[in-house]
């Protein structure tokens, strides 16, 4: 693999923040003094539960430690969290119910 053009690489991270700068200013510089809808309340309520897992799935359909591939231990470490936090409602239960069937199938399958 070749290493990317350096100026691709400030190209893309420019990008990326004048991007991000941009969302900021929407709501901080244009709608900040303003009160906000109550439908878009409702919606901005559900972002921070819709954030971890954005952040997790592409970690257990392609896990970068098995080149992409799906494997068992990540898919019932998901699995197991994911059915802790809907019978227990406690988001440290399921994270560490998780992280506890990740390491054990790891160990028992190697």
């Amino acid at each position: 693999m070749t290493a990317p053009d350096p100026i691709t690489i400030w190209t893309i991270i420019a990008g990326l923040a004048i991007g991000s700068y941009g969302l900021r200013f929407v709501f901080i510089g244009l709608i900040g003094d303003r009160p906000m809808p109550p439908w878009l309340l409702r919606h901005l309520r559900y972002t921070a539960a819709a954030i971890l897992p954005a952040l997790i799935a592409p970690l257990v359909v392609w896990p970068t430690a098995t080149g992409g591939q799906p494997d068992l231990p990540r898919m019932s470490a998901a699995v197991v969290a994911l059915s802790v936090g809907l019978i227990t409602r406690n988001v440290l239960a399921a994270i560490f119910a998780g992280a506890g069937t990740l390491y054990g199938m790891l160990y028992l399958l190697g």
